[in-house]
């Protein structure tokens, strides 16, 4: 990789039963095992959360670079991320992810033909291609508070 255009900086202390926080503290957090894992959930996060919020927003950007620079006009787009975490078969674990991408205001082609290019540009994507499975899904739903 070239010169990084920005640093991201975050420390964690005490692994899945403790404490995230970035450099600039804008990021504070208490993480916990998911009860769905053995541990005590409860109101805090956990690094599956955390890492579908980055890539959820980072292919949301990707998404809207790629309709920008095919001038097209749609509705506000917006990407669901689930992440799987669960054994991988060799002793260790894997993620899963599955990135559900709106387009509203365009066919059905269209938009899975620009979900497929922002698979292509978005940094996430680039930086798992090959790692973890990533399923992407399409939709172009009018999006209202109801479904949203």
């Amino acid at each position: 990789m070239s010169k990084a255009l920005y640093t991201a900086e975050a420390t964690a202390t005490g692994g899945r039963n403790g404490h995230v926080a970035s450099s600039d503290n804008v990021l504070d957090l208490e993480v916990r095992v998911p009860r769905e894992m053995g541990g005590p959930g409860g109101a805090y996060t956990n690094p599956e959360q955390l890492f579908a919020a980055g890539y959820a927003a980072c292919f949301d950007s990707a998404l809207n670079l790629i309709i920008s620079k095919a001038k097209l006009k749609t509705g506000t787009t917006s990407v669901k991320a689930s992440v799987g975490i669960g054994p991988n078969g060799s002793g260790g674990y894997g993620l899963h992810v599955t990135l559900v991408a709106n387009i509203p205001g365009i066919d059905p082609a269209e938009a899975e033909a620009l979900v497929r290019q922002a698979h292509a540009v978005c940094p996430y994507s680039n930086a798992t291609r090959g790692n973890i499975d990533v399923d992407l899904q399409v939709t172009t739903d009018e999006l209202t508070s109801e479904n949203a």
